[in-house]
């Protein structure tokens, strides 16, 4: 069961991954210093009438000092518009080792739930990205493609995303990059995993622990912990990253 729902899953996601890596290298390189895209896989699915506060962050070592001791932290609230969009606003910044913290960007966030959990084969989504850089003149927008898949206690999601930045402080240019997550259910609480992130400078997977924990009425509290190793000599040695959902 478990590998026959696996191949369904994996056999059109390479084949997607193939096709991005190979626009991947049309991309201008960026400074791969300080660079890392490790982040989120998001899921698909909205549901309505639901708030949040979120809290994200990111810290990495390396062997190279320049690109070590670096923590990035988000904050963001959110909103569902209807039974099928959920936007979100957040504040990110970052600390280096003997600096205090700055903010250094602002974002929004739009999430599109295309089709009903379960009424197909695949699972399908939206996610549009606008963010701007506080200090300098910079501009990314970008849209992804969820998918999700259920197979048992199984569930793989995968983000196939392009992204554009432009401005006076930095070439312009397109990106493509792949977020991906392979879960267990092993309990609502608990749900043990493995994670992929790629793009034309990070390269990275390791395991990543999450669950859901109901409070009271409809409130929940959504976690994640993970910890990404690299693929290449670009990304950081080690990215440990942290996610708080509250929902209500």
């Amino acid at each position: 069961m478990f590998v026959k729902g696996f191949l369904s899953f994996v056999r059109p996601m390479l084949l997607l991954l193939g096709w991005f890596l190979s626009l991947n290298q049309l991309a201008l390189a960026d400074d791969p210093i300080q660079h890392n895209g490790v982040g989120r896989v998001y899921e698909p699915y909205v549901n309505a009438l639901e708030r949040e506060f979120e809290y994200r962050s990111l810290y990495q070592t390396d062997d190279k000092a320049i690109e070590s001791d670096i923590l990035r932290q988000k904050l963001g609230y959110g909103f569902s518009v209807g039974s099928k969009l959920f936007a979100e606003a957040y504040i990110a910044g970052k600390k280096r080792a003997g600096e205090s913290f700055r903010v250094e960007s602002f974002e929004l966030e739009a999430r599109w739930q295309l089709t009903e959990q379960g009424e197909f084969a695949y699972d399908w989504g939206l996610l549009f990205e606008l963010e701007k850089e506080r200090s300098e003149s910079i501009t990314e927008l970008s849209s992804a493609v969820l998918i999700s898949r259920q197979w048992g206690r199984w569930v793989g999601t995968a983000n196939l995303g392009i992204e554009y930045e432009f401005g006076s402080d930095i070439d312009n240019e397109f990106d493509t990059f792949v977020a991906a997550k392979l879960r267990y259910r092993y309990k609502q609480y608990l749900e043990p995993g493995i994670e992929l992130y790629i793009d034309e400078i990070t390269s990275g997977v390791g395991p990543v622990f999450s669950g859901l924990v109901r409070g009271r009425e409809n409130t929940k509290w959504q976690w994640e912990v993970g910890l990404v190793l690299p693929l290449n000599n670009q990304t950081p040695d080690y990215s440990y990253r942290f996610l708080l959902e509250f929902e209500f």
